[in-house]
């Protein structure tokens, strides 16, 4: 035991009061003595440390460790100090949290120190925003381009905008106060991110705000909002690389440490002048929390510990590539990131999502503490708060419909609905019903004057009738009286811009960034790998013993080895587009919340990039140079590696600036090709100089690319090697002269130094735009919620009267065992009103499924196995038996781990791998897969939806491939109907789905859609995965009497579900509960409010009573926890298995488990409800909508084609009829090359995260058995045609008259034929690259490599003449090679005109240099097409066979 122990003990008595422990000897006397030696040894530490001056002072402070005091410096605490240190103040956070913040407020109050608090107020505060709607607003390629015409016309004030006003805050007044903690409650899209936001000083520009938000009474302008309040937003954006504390101590570094500084001195100075001394360990705290700028931060480990963050405080954060921390660690790492700093004010925003309701409980508990204690403000938005959660605030914020419903104490809160006469029930929570009251469905279940008729209280009228409620008249009597500016705390509003130096600043975000280049060093080293392997490659197809240096011709192939060199030095960079993208959005966070100006974001990157750029190139200098065999003068070797750096910093600015630009993936990769093509197009090789069209000049003078190449060359060509004149050449100058001028070069040597000074001048423009740009613009895309015109159906409120009843045959439920079962609805009548007047019925059979024994088990993972785990498998279900029967909704609970979804994965047949054991049946047959996919459905628990289909559009889709082929049309859109109504989706039918937590349905709309998708199937059994995980009160509400809805037809449906509030949980018939190693603990019925679960574990010795109004679900898992089990020495597993209900239940399973008599085992003719031309034509109507509705994809691949065929045109104009030199030839090839080589890139890396999207939706169609693979392969091949085919055709007819090639049909349809099958094979193999890779990230990285190969054997760089037999064989598998030779053959391979600088006619120039002939075209065609179907077909294998989802 060491001395911090006997230090504790000591320290529990003298929290009152330091002094009065001095004073009282008796008090001392119970200690021994060397505890007295131990304080004079401390008490002249003290004294030594009292006599610094204040500056000094506040960097040493005193550490009673190991039976001695010693003086330390603040500076220089160690990680086990602080951890020590954190240890003593609060050892346990529940206990001790409270204490430690109480000692340090009475610290500061002991000397008469004020704390600075902020007030806000907002009044009559209006938020408006403008968007399309109806059928406008979904983007269509059509409405893509209409919106583009219609903002230029209205930006030149030609056209009125068309867009339509919404108001989402209609004149809200409030006054915050300090030290009390606001929660703000509101049915999902009422406004509550809006209000926070506005209150924040954080709104969208786009959005019109009237009305004014004030702090202590200054308005936004006069303070720096940012600095001052702390915006908590509900979306986690954060570098996956880092570790938990990396991200927090970052934060806490750039937020500094406020007036938290000046404050502590002048404290420090009153208590020298009063002779207070303070506890050594909180004086230590308060020194260390307000030394600005160290690493780590004793802050930082304080919130880690309070956050429950400590035990993933060194993981990884992660991402969607990254395993790393949980959903709600997540959620709780965005919080702590705005809690390490010194903010006063906190807006917080959703906090609680993903979080289980205990965790939510401890973090608002102790932000609680914080502002109570010492004095902050909060607001909260929760959305499902616990009642224990809820009980924690001390005011309420109700919003609806943008308008506040009610403002004040959470005690008055139900006096005033019960004074409009609604009341909360007893077993109900107050924060859901306040959710409820204000909405037109639920509003009635809550009146209380039954004897009174009941007519709907809309919004506006509460709100009214607030303002006359005594607590809205205080309300408005305050907001009349402003705020005392002369009561404002000179620290309490912040007015520099940035909360450090910018030394400081800089300092932090290098040492980020060379953290995260050191965790990404993967990515460097495998693009150092992939430079060897090009070098090795450009070294043995450019052999020295094959390179002559006797023509100009040979001269010709130096100069594409050159280009290629520089060509690929320049690819290299198009990495940094991605790599910046995906930290885009952090930066904007972060930038917004004024960590760091972007200049400080942007230098790093850049600068510490440049010792990488020198190990690349010398990899690629220092191995091709004299292999090779270029000039052998060292100091010509040194200036290649020199100019080649420079290229490539270059380029890497370059590309960093174009995803500044671009600052979405797709947009800045398509604009990224346009720019290297136009770079490369100028760079003088593609086009010699003198071929440049006097328009285009300008472009060929600022091609970066030109300096590059005109240098590289002059460097090599004016070597002594090339100074020798040639034999039988018609002039006297130097061969190396005579090949720079055949190519259109300069001939100075001075070129070189010009062109490495242009590029130093073009790597500082580049980055100094990008910090420009970082500066300067906004994130891309807004995300947008979809808000429907008629928000819960209000225009209709009689609907419930005429709700629909799916019937099952047979009136009456049997049950399997022949039990009639009588159902009580758990809710009021409203849910569903027996009522068969309308409603057609689709015929389906009730089944029961039954489950005996059964084990799951996994192949032990190879970090237990090292651990010394001797099993080889890990069970993860333990004999788990049951029976779920029809029109039964049977609850599948557990502490996370208990093997919840696993059980379900087993049952309904979603196991990838894994070995299971034990019987299954259905209705007494045993279980086949391929049949029970037929009447099963299965909702996950992530919504996975294709994004571009509206929500009428998927259910119409799922029904047409799930229902039988006996359904026809007519039926089966009115049955589709018959199930929105059922899951109250009517409203959204226009909506689009989007992508999850990006734009589209909100998360509960999202879930309702995924049970309906399962629902227009017709099944008998239906699972669901944690239904109303992520979603408020309300939400959950509605996902829940759907899913009773739909148990009330006589299907049965069996769901997980995590934590539910009361009325969720009783909504249940039967519970399942799981403890953790996937055994059973009870399973039964629930009975009304819950009496058979709470007698069942009531009844086992020990173990306490439930108290009244608790949460049965909440209860029943605390007290079966491990915790439990130890202090009673039981398992429950035991128990359950000798219990009556274990025997009952056996018996239940043995009589379902007999087939009942006269009754057929399943038996469909087909796997697939329809056939293959049916799935085929499904899936293509399905394609169509989403490449349809999908404009970043669609048309700016159009636009791109068109711009590309427009600046072709221009620069390359009419020279297809030229045909009198060999440069023409060259010049004409050169415009196929880089045009089919760019088009071709910009199909296939565009298509890929299409692709990738896709198959996630088409892993969960398959499972569920809605079509093969190959149906939905071909649909998703054939829907490229069309819109390769109208490219094609566009790209062709502008192109090809500009140029000017000869008209003739066979010459325009051949050109027009290449043209298409090259763009098509193209997109397939970036499909085929998807099809084979997990996910589209590795997808582009390894077709980028296939890329560089194909560009090098295409026939452009080196003729198939010049190529080394050795390589000749890739010649011929290259695809890009067969198109370029179709090309140029079919123009000028039967060309019969001599050429002037070589005397040979067109077709045997082609022949002898090229090696191309005319009677070839045939072969050419068959294998083009060849090559379109093979890539097709590799795709369509690769999704029917592999499968990259672990399940």
């Amino acid at each position: 035991m060491d001395g911090g122990d006997t230090y504790r003990a000591g320290n529990s008595l003298r929290v009152t009061n330091s002094t009065t422990w001095r004073n009282h000897a008796s008090m001392v006397d119970v200690f021994s003595r060397s505890s007295r030696d131990e304080d004079d040894e401390e008490a002249l530490r003290w004294a030594a440390l009292e006599k610094l001056p204040t500056f000094e002072r506040l960097q040493k402070g005193i550490m009673t460790a190991g039976g001695g005091a010693n003086q330390i410096d603040i500076w220089n605490l160690g990680f086990h100090d602080r951890k020590r240190l954190l240890e003593r103040l609060v050892r346990v956070i529940e206990e001790d949290n409270e204490g430690f913040l109480l000692k340090l407020r009475n610290r500061i109050d002991r000397v008469g120190i004020d704390l600075p608090t902020i007030e806000v107020r907002f009044e009559h505060l209006k938020v408006e925003a403008e968007a399309h709607e109806g059928s406008r607003a979904l983007p269509t390629v059509i409405n893509f381009c209409t919106s583009i015409l219609e903002g230029f016309l209205n930006f030149l004030h030609v056209l009125p905008s068309r867009k339509k006003h919404f108001t989402i805050l209609q004149d809200v007044s409030g006054i915050i106060k300090p030290g009390r903690m606001t929660l703000l409650l509101g049915p999902p899209s009422s406004g509550k991110t809006t209000l926070l936001l506005a209150l924040a000083g954080k709104l969208d520009p786009e959005l019109k705000m009237t009305g004014r938000v004030t702090y202590n009474g200054h308005v936004m302008n006069e303070f720096v909002p940012q600095r001052t309040a702390a915006y908590i937003s509900q979306h986690d954006l954060h570098i996956g690389e880092m570790t938990v504390r990396e991200t927090l101590a970052f934060s806490a570094r750039c937020q500094g440490v406020g007036s938290r500084y000046d404050m502590l001195s002048e404290l420090s100075r009153r208590e020298k002048a009063a002779n207070i001394k303070p506890d050594p360990d909180i004086d230590i705290f308060m020194k260390a929390a307000v030394t600005e700028g160290q690493e780590a931060n004793v802050v930082t480990d304080y919130i880690l510990k309070i956050l429950g963050l400590e035990i993933c405080a060194d993981v990884m954060v992660g991402d969607e590539m990254l395993r790393g921390i949980s959903g709600g660690q997540r959620k709780r790492v965005t919080t702590g990131e705005m809690l390490v700093g010194p903010a006063e004010v906190f807006l917080m925003d959703e906090i609680s999502t993903g979080l289980d309701s205990s965790t939510t409980y401890q973090i608002v508990n102790f932000l609680k503490q914080f502002i109570h204690i010492l004095d902050g403000t909060a607001v909260i938005s929760l959305l499902q708060p616990a009642p224990e959660t809820y009980d924690l605030f001390d005011d309420i914020i109700l919003l609806s419909d943008g308008q506040i419903v009610y403002q004040g104490p959470r005690e008055l809160v139900l006096d005033f609905f019960e004074s409009m006469g609604f009341k909360c029930p007893r077993r109900k929570g107050v924060a859901d019903f306040l959710q409820e009251v204000t909405s037109r469905k639920d509003q009635h279940q809550y009146w209380v004057h039954k004897d009174e008729p009941y007519t709907f209280v809309t919004v506006r009228e509460f709100v009214e009738a607030f303002q006359s409620f005594h607590v809205g008249r205080k309300l408005g009597d305050e907001l009349s009286t402003p705020f005392d500016k002369s009561k404002n705390h000179p620290a309490a509003l912040t007015t520099k811009r940035f909360g450090v130096g910018m030394k400081d600043l800089l300092k932090a975000c290098i040492l980020r960034e060379y953290l995260l280049m050191k965790r990404n060093s993967f990515v460097y080293i495998f693009k150092v790998t992939q430079l060897i392997i090009m070098a090795f490659i450009s070294m043995t197809l450019f052999l020295r013993t094959k390179m002559h240096r006797d023509t100009v011709t040979d001269g010709g192939v130096y100069i594409g080895a050159l280009f290629f060199t520089v060509i690929t030095i320049m690819f290299n960079g198009m990495a940094e587009i991605s790599m910046t993208i995906a930290k885009l959005p952090i930066f904007y966070k972060q930038r917004d919340l004024l960590f760091y100006p972007a200049w400080a974001y942007a230098l790093p990157s850049w600068i510490l990039k440049i010792p990488i750029t020198f190990v690349e190139v010398a990899a690629w200098v220092f191995t091709t140079y004299y292999v090779i065999g270029y000039d052998p003068n060292v100091g010509r070797l040194f200036k290649q590696y020199l100019l080649l750096v420079a290229i490539n910093q270059m380029s890497s600015g370059l590309f960093r600036l174009i995803a500044a630009l671009g600052r979405n993936l797709i947009v800045a990769n398509t604009f990224g090709t346009f720019v290297l093509l136009a770079l490369v197009a100028m760079g003088g090789v593609v086009l010699s100089r003198e071929d440049v069209k006097k328009w285009w000049i300008w472009g060929y003078w600022t091609s970066p690319l030109m300096y590059g190449q005109n240098a590289i060359v002059v460097n090599e060509l004016l070597g002594s090697n090339w100074n020798k004149i040639p034999p039988n050449s018609s002039t006297n100058e130097p061969l190396g002269i005579q090949v720079l001028k055949s190519r259109g070069f300069f001939t100075e040597a001075y070129w070189y130094w010009i062109g490495l000074g242009a590029l130093f001048g073009f790597i500082i423009l580049f980055n100094f735009g990008f910090s420009v740009a970082l500066a300067l613009l906004n994130p891309f895309g807004k995300s947008h919620t979809v808000k429907s015109d008629d928000p819960e159906g209000n225009k209709n409120v009689d609907r419930i009267e005429g709700s629909i009843q799916l019937q099952s045959r047979g009136s009456s439920l049997r049950n399997g065992s022949g039990r009639s079962s009588k159902l009580t609805p758990p809710w009021p009548e409203t849910a569903v009103a027996a009522n068969t007047k309308r409603g057609m019925v689709l015929p389906f059979e009730p089944h029961s499924i039954t489950f005996d024994e059964i084990t799951y088990s996994v192949d032990m993972p190879r970090e237990m196995t090292n651990q010394g785990a001797p099993e080889d498998r890990l069970v993860l279900l333990k004999g788990a038996s049951g029976s779920f029967r029809p029109g039964v909704l049977t609850a599948l609970m557990g502490v996370s781990g208990a093997g919840k979804t696993t059980l379900m994965d087993v049952l309904a047949g979603r196991k990838t791998g894994g070995y299971i054991k034990g019987n299954i049946t259905i209705s007494g047959y045993p279980k086949n897969q391929d049949t029970f996919a037929r009447i099963s459905g299965y909702c996950e628990q992530n919504d996975i939806h294709s994004p571009h289909v509206t929500v009428y559009e998927s259910l119409i889709y799922s029904a047409w491939l799930r229902l039988p082929p006996s359904v026809d049309d007519q039926t089966r859109k009115l049955f589709v109907e018959e199930v929105m109504e059922l899951v109250e989706l009517n409203p959204l039918r226009q909506a689009l789905v989007g992508l999850p937590g990006v734009d589209g349905l909100s998360i509960e709309q999202r879930k309702r859609l995924t049970i309906a998708v399962e629902l227009v199937a017709n099944p008998s059994i239906i699972f669901m995965d944690e239904p109303t995980s992520g979603l408020d009160a309300r939400a959950a509400a509605i996902v829940m009497r759907t899913v009773r809805n739909t148990v009330d037809t006589g299907r049965t449906v069996v769901c997980t579900i995590h934590q539910p509030s009361i009325d969720i949980f009783e909504a249940f018939d039967e519970l399942f509960l799981m403890k953790r190693g996937g055994q059973e603990i009870y399973v039964g019925p629930l009975g009304r409010h819950s009496s058979h679960l709470i007698e069942y574990f009531e009844g086992i010795q020990g173990e306490s009573k439930i108290k009244d109004g608790y949460n049965p679900a909440t209860w029943m898992l605390e007290v079966t926890s491990p915790a439990q089990e130890l202090a009673l020495g039981v398992d429950f597993s035991d128990l359950y298995k000798n219990s009556d209900l274990y025997r009952r239940n056996k018996a239940l399973i043995e009589e379902l488990s007999i087939p009942p008599p006269n009754s057929k085992d399943l038996y469909f003719p087909t796997k697939y409800s329809q056939s293959t031309f049916t799935q085929l034509m499904a899936c293509l109507w399905k394609q169509h909508w989403s490449y349809w509705r999908n404009p970043p994809y669609t048309a700016v691949r159009f636009l791109f084609t068109i711009s590309i065929a427009l600046m072709f045109g221009t620069m390359f104009w009419d020279l297809g009829s030229k045909t009198t030199r060999s440069q023409d030839l060259f010049n004409a090839m050169g415009s196929m090359y880089a045009a089919l080589v760019f088009l071709g890139f910009q199909n296939a890396s565009s298509v890929q995260p299409v692709v990738a999207v896709e198959r996630t939706v088409f892993y969960r169609e398959r499972a569920a058995g809605m079509y093969s693979a190959l149906p939905y392969a071909l649909a998703q091949v054939l829907i490229e045609v069309p819109y390769v085919l109208v490219q094609a055709i566009s790209y062709g007819i502008i192109v090809y008259a500009m140029i000017g090639f000869k008209w003739t049909v066979a010459k325009f349809f051949w050109y027009l034929f290449f043209k298409f099958f090259t763009l098509l094979y193209f997109t397939y193999y970036g499909m085929m690259a998807v099809g084979m890779t997990p996910n589209h990230h590795i997808a582009s990285i390894v077709s980028l490599a296939f890329y560089a190969l194909w560009n090098l054997f295409s026939g452009f760089v080196v003729p198939r003449t010049k190529i080394p037999i050795w390589w000749r064989w890739f010649y011929w598998v290259c695809p890009v090679s067969w198109t370029l030779y179709g090309l140029v053959v079919s123009q000028f391979g039967d060309l019969t005109n001599t050429l002037e600088d070589t005397g040979d006619t067109v077709e045997e120039y082609m022949r002898d240099y090229f090696g191309y002939r005319h009677d070839f075209l045939g072969v050419i065609a068959a294998m083009v097409i060849g090559f379109t179907m093979l890539f097709a077909f590799v795709f369509a294998i690769s999704i029917k066979i592999l499968n990259f989802q672990r399940r």
